[in-house]
């Protein structure tokens, strides 16, 4: 399931280009919680980013197309670990000040936003894409809905 180029990886940087696939996300919220968990990380935390990826996944998988190749970073800084997802979708997603409950979708990037420290949504330099992200601390993890 591992793409074979493992494109960063050091003490407190992961990086890896990837296609999302839904047979594969429980592999990498698992290879996430691993980074996280090596790195210190609170039971809070580590559930956290495996929500996060589960979550920022998916979305490229509904929303990227025929080819949904992405890349999964994830960066420590202090006590901060930073989630983020790149993707070639320009297509920013609108999360608004609380989720339709009875819709299908939209709820997913709500709920990771209130529960993360930061989170964010940007077109990257080119405008041949987007990073979506998130943070949280080591420590402590999220913030309650």
């Amino acid at each position: 399931m591992r793409n074979p180029v493992l494109v960063a990886h050091s003490e407190r940087v992961y990086g890896q280009s990837l296609t999302a696939d839904a047979r594969c996300i429980e592999w990498w919220r698992q290879e996430a919680a691993d980074v996280v968990r090596a790195w210190g990380g609170s039971r809070d935390a580590v559930e956290l980013v495996r929500l996060g990826v589960s979550e920022l996944l998916s979305n490229v998988l509904r929303h990227v197309g025929d080819q949904p190749r992405c890349y999964l970073r994830i960066v420590l800084i202090g006590s901060e670990v930073t989630v983020q997802v790149f993707d070639r979708s320009v297509r920013i997603p609108v999360i608004g000040a609380a989720p339709d409950w009875d819709a299908e979708d939209g709820r997913g990037l709500w709920m990771l936003r209130e529960m993360a420290t930061r989170f964010g949504c940007e077109r990257t330099r080119r405008g041949r894409g987007k990073i979506v992200w998130f943070s949280c601390d080591l420590s402590g993890g999220c913030h309650a809905p």
